[in-house]
């Protein structure tokens, strides 16, 4: 005969109460008896009916990750796998299970009828995708949401993020630290937000060493390899060359490397090279890119404690940077390591 909740309890020496607290993930509960729980649970083989669990609680266990995802996402954007990864585990400790949500940029329909029908329990924004009525529908709803990102218009919206401005002043500082004076920037356009907070970073660093960041050294583009090499041979043709050059993201760095390998310029004696986030291709370029990276998984884990508190504390508001930055220096800015 298949144990059963009150066997759980008898055995754990606690409340069928308690036992129900455990399984739901309660934050109530001591970590001592939690264990000793779970230690009945185990010896006894008792496995909880979700379903059934759901139903009593009117939930369904689960959380939404609502973002885009095209052909090729995994080498165009590696980190939103891992951003994933990192919520599915945070959310997985608490028995909720991750829904992922293709959306393009501007259709609403597929998030209002998830938050109409309660189909999810709450909802986990790429800020990729986040627009204004997006932004207004959640609020509309008062739907248990986390944007993951900072949107890229002022709103009331609960969102966490890495600390892009610093990212900046970091890669900005460790180039001056090697001595570089002529340090350019390459990047998005001016919408690209997370671009311009990283150069507001690196421009911060470079007016506090007294070596403002000069006109002809900023680049904006699309975030390509395309855009990446035509930046950086514009950069080449001008007057004088930089000594060192912040890029925006990899796809532009891997640009940027291309150009000044075809001019057979020396890095990182002649131009430093450093870049944002530690995708694998930095560590396979020629020479290999030091980059100021950003532990996405933890960023994934962090979201999803907080929608698990939003979820449980529905008038939380917060809108905060949770994750620094760390420098990792390979050869394309000093010389032997």
């Amino acid at each position: 005969m298949a144990a059963t909740i009150k066997d759980v309890a008898k055995l754990a020496d606690t409340s069928t109460a308690t036992v129900s607290k455990v399984i739901n993930g309660s934050y109530s509960i001591s970590e001592a008896t939690v264990n000793r729980v779970r230690d009945a649970m185990k010896e006894l083989n008792y496995t909880p009916n979700k379903r059934a669990q759901n139903f009593a609680r009117q939930s369904s266990g689960s959380v939404a990750f609502v973002t885009t995802l095209e052909r090729d996402t995994a080498f165009v954007n590696p980190h939103m796998f891992e951003i994933m990864s990192g919520l599915q585990f945070s959310l997985a400790r608490k028995g909720y299970s991750m829904v992922v949500i293709d959306m393009a940029e501007g259709n609403c329909a597929a998030v209002e009828e998830l938050m109409l029908q309660k189909s999810v329990d709450g909802v986990v924004f790429h800020a990729a995708i986040v627009t204004r009525e997006l932004s207004q529908l959640v609020l509309k709803y008062e739907f248990p949401h986390v944007v993951i990102g900072t949107p890229n218009f002022p709103s009331k919206l609960c969102w966490i993020d890495n600390n892009n401005p610093i990212s900046g002043e970091l890669a900005a500082s460790h180039l001056l630290d090697t001595g570089k004076r002529r340090i350019a920037y390459i990047g998005g356009h001016e919408i690209d937000a997370i671009s311009e907070s990283r150069l507001k970073g690196a421009k911060l660093a470079l007016d506090e060493a007294h070596l403002p960041l000069q006109a002809h050294l900023l680049m904006r583009g699309e975030s390509t390899r395309q855009d990446g090499y035509r930046m950086t041979e514009a950069l080449l043709s001008g007057s004088p060359r930089p000594d060192a050059i912040i890029c925006a993201n990899n796809e532009i760095a891997l640009g940027c490397m291309k150009a000044l390998n075809v001019h057979k310029i020396s890095i990182p004696s002649s131009i430093a090279v450093v870049t944002f986030d530690d995708y694998p291709f930095s560590r396979i370029t020629d020479p290999p890119l030091t980059v100021v990276n950003i532990d996405v998984y933890d960023l994934g884990i962090q979201a999803g404690k907080m929608i698990l508190d939003k979820m449980r504390k529905p008038n939380l508001q917060f809108q905060t940077f949770i994750t620094l930055p760390k420098l990792i220096v390979r050869e394309s800015t000093v010389l032997h390591i």
